[in-house]
């Protein structure tokens, strides 16, 4: 093992002055060289970025996996540089628990059939779902990660160094200041009356050795100066480099947003196709029923000579497609508008509904009613 006792005093002295010098600012007892306004800004708005974007990622993560033990098992598995293994989402899980439920009860009931469908929806979002995740872990989660383990800790690596850097400038100027003023009190003219030539000797010699003192403190100072200036440069460019991140993390942001919509869209188109087909279903049942038929059909409505009143007609948005029974209903197509309004006599679950020339019974169930 070289163990170099040289090297080793010479970064403890490194370190004490240093300590030193930044005690005595914290006390007010040293000066302390200040940056410019414009290298201050960049730090407070690097820092800034960095909080902010830790923020963010941390709230991502628990927004995309809410399991904290899924994610710190998903953690381990990253620094132990092993793959995650494939995990079914929630909605993958509840939709193979409605399936395998469907074949216990029977796929032929109407529970049955039911949880075929609904199953089958819910494995759909999961699926979903499992596509939004990796797309924006990728285009969103690991950028941010990167500027948080990468970049970040290249700028703090600068800053640290060239804190140090103005700490050894400081203290070489403190050093150059008293060598100046020993070198001024050793240069003062003695007084031949009191003093002998002896001590004038001395006196000579004394600023001799202050001059020489200031000399190696002046060289000090100037080579202190360079590897401030420096550093102070490298750390400028990192921290005007926070501009380029930001612009970064714009378009990641906007990739986010995009897989977030798409998911959403998804989602939402799914669970309106699982609705219309539910609602067509339960309709179809619903009204094929001949107790159902028999109350609806009493009493009865001759559409023919159905009017409509000089008010209280709406609009209303047909939800599902329907067939008519008979010639007294009217036939509906998903997301048309028709006007719709009701008779004395006629049943509450049911309505008078036209477009254009046609006119007929339309189901409630199968409208939504616009104001």
């Amino acid at each position: 093992m070289d163990f170099n006792v040289r090297k080793l005093a010479t970064d403890a002295g490194i370190f004490f002055s240093r300590a030193v010098q930044f005690t005595e600012e914290k006390l007010g007892q040293a000066e302390k060289t200040e940056l410019d306004a414009h290298f201050e800004n960049l730090l407070s708005r690097a820092d800034c970025t960095k909080n902010w974007t830790e923020k963010i990622y941390r709230q991502t993560e628990v927004v995309l996996q809410p399991n904290p033990g899924a994610r710190i098992e998903e953690f381990l598995y990253e620094k132990l540089d092993r793959k995650v293994p494939p995990r079914p989402t929630n909605g993958e899980i509840l939709g193979q628990f409605m399936l395998e439920a469907a074949k216990e009860f029977g796929s032929g009931t109407p529970y049955g059939s039911t949880l075929i469908k609904v199953g089958d929806c819910q494995r759909r979002l999961g699926g979903a779902e499992r596509e939004f995740l990796q797309t924006s872990s990728i285009s969103f989660l690991i950028p941010l990660r990167n500027f948080l383990e990468g970049d970040w800790r290249t700028i703090s690596r600068e800053r640290k160094l060239l804190e140090n850097r103005r700490l050894d400038l400081d203290a070489c100027k403190a050093r150059l200041k008293k060598a100046k003023a020993a070198e001024t009190k050793a240069a003062a003219v003695p007084d031949f009356q009191e003093t002998r030539p002896r001590n004038y000797v001395l006196s000579a010699s004394a600023s001799a050795l202050w001059n020489e003192e200031l000399d190696k403190a002046e060289h000090e100072l100037r080579v202190a100066q360079t590897e401030f200036d420096r550093q102070a440069e490298v750390t400028r460019l990192l921290l005007e480099g926070i501009s380029s991140t930001h612009v970064n993390h714009l378009r990641c942001l906007c990739e986010f947003v995009e897989a977030q919509a798409m998911y959403y869209s998804q989602c939402h188109k799914y669970m309106l196709e699982l609705q219309r087909e539910l609602g067509r279903w339960l309709c179809i049942r619903f009204y094929s029923c001949p107790i159902v038929n028999a109350l609806h059909s009493s009493p009865s409505v001759n559409i023919e000579e159905v009017q409509p009143p000089a008010s209280g007609t709406r609009k209303a948005k047909v939800l599902y497609d329907y067939d008519a029974g008979d010639s007294s209903e009217l036939s509906l197509r998903a997301d048309e508008l028709i006007t719709v309004y009701t008779v004395p006599g006629m049943d509450s679950d049911w309505l008078i509904g036209e477009r254009g020339n046609q006119k007929g019974k339309v189901p409630v169930t199968y409208l939504e009613l616009l104001s």
